[in-house]
């Protein structure tokens, strides 16, 4: 079964994506998410102008065997370009194999280990009586967990607070968005959020939050203290990772659970942070993490140190991407939870798929590889358009993280 051909498509049905399709000489064709939000073309270069001429005669069935050839090929390893590469090229192989054996892929990374892929949706406001609102919203959709983000006094936008009730696109045309950020009022502000969410939902709802890496070490561990009462599900990103023994304050100072790693790479962004069971929940994402194949890698290293899966699942990852996550959520036995953001209708019109949601939990459903397609006419209809995630800068204009 070799590769025939294989191209990219960029399209932008209101945001930016790019899709690597493979053709075998079967005429079995599969799809892998490459989309890196705000780098996309450098991707797409990278996919066209130096992967794609190495998988032309390859066999599609040997999917290690490429992923190794790929990754250990390449002088200069790793990186988000790179590895989003080899993810998509990873991701179209299962498609491929999964077609072509007229099987689900969850089947063949050792069947269900569970009935559902449990997920949570984003709720945010204004300020916290929006916030209020929204949750209210999405337990009416049937979510059962919820991430919860509100707007700040004296912070005028927020990464992370949306502008509508369902759909939040923070990427902006041309040039990045500049925002305000102080650590200070922030810190003061977040236990207040969770203290009336939970006199108004009561104690069993599971309620996550993002920092988005904003806080040192010591200032996270602050506000982990502060939010214990509250006993959240998780606390996403509290500090930049690049300097992964910086988790060990955090840990010494609170036992509210820590979830990370939607930036990362590689397992060896996580070895530390997994090892030392510095954090609770791995967050890598299939399109940014090596695919399938390495992120089934990461999942088995967590496993060993009490560690679950809480895979990235923004609408900067196609539904191709969503579908590959759904299909590793209910194969790997020490799977957390699945965020899910719902695309736009132009988005889901471009992509078709066999993924369902009912109840708060998700299936990937039982059609052959990933059950995701893309229809090349309609993305046609939606061409490539600039754009960039918003910057952070503290209230006296240094640049601080996002």
């Amino acid at each position: 079964m070799k590769i025939r051909d294989a191209k990219v498509i960029v399209c932008s049905p209101g945001r930016n994506f790019v899709t690597l399709k493979i053709t075998t000489e079967d005429g079995i064709y599969g799809l892998g998410d490459a989309t890196v939000n705000g780098r996309e073309l450098a991707v797409a270069s990278y996919l066209t102008d130096h992967v794609i001429p190495l998988l032309i005669g390859r066999d599609a069935r040997r999917i290690e065997d490429i992923w190794q050839y790929l990754y250990k090929g390449a002088y200069w390893r790793r990186g988000p370009v790179t590895m989003c590469a080899i993810s998509a090229v990873d991701m179209a192989l299962w498609d491929i194999k999964g077609k072509a054996l007229n099987a689900p892929v969850y089947q063949l990374l050792g069947g269900a280990s569970r009935e559902g892929v449990l997920v949570y949706g984003h709720a945010s406001g204004q300020d916290i009586e929006d916030t209020v609102k929204a949750v209210a919203e999405y337990q009416k959709l049937g979510y059962k967990a919820i991430r919860a983000q509100s707007g700040i006094p004296g912070i005028p936008s927020m990464y992370g607070v949306g502008h509508g009730k369902m759909y939040y696109e923070p990427a902006t045309k041309d040039a990045p968005q500049e925002d305000v950020w102080s650590s200070e009022l922030y810190m003061n502000f977040v236990p207040h959020l969770f203290a009336r969410l939970r006199k108004e939902f009561g104690e069993d709802v599971p309620l996550l939050h993002d920092v988005h890496h904003r806080l040192t070490p010591i200032e996270a561990a602050r506000v982990g203290k502060s939010l214990e009462p509250y006993h959240l599900f998780w606390l996403e990103d509290p500090t930049p990772a690049e300097l992964q023994e910086g988790f060990r304050l955090i840990r010494k100072h609170t036992t509210t659970p820590i979830a990370v790693g939607e930036v990362f790479n590689s397992i060896y962004d996580c070895q530390q942070l997994i090892q030392e069971q510095l954090i609770d929940y791995i967050r890598t994402a299939v399109v940014h993490a090596g695919g399938i194949s390495h992120l089934r890698k990461i999942a088995s290293l967590a496993e060993l140190y009490h560690v679950r899966t809480g895979c990235h699942g923004a609408t900067d990852m196609s539904p191709v991407c969503m579908a590959a996550a759904l299909h590793f959520d209910l194969s790997v036995h020490n799977f957390g939870i699945q965020e899910y953001m719902r695309h736009t209708e132009e988005t889901e019109r471009v992509f078709r798929h066999k993924y369902s949601f009912s109840d708060g939990m998700m299936h990937p459903g039982d059609a052959p590889g990933l059950g995701a397609d893309i229809d090349e006419g309609i993305a046609a209809k939606y061409p490539y358009k600039r754009a960039y995630l918003p910057i952070n800068r503290k209230l006296d204009g240094t640049m601080h993280s996002w």
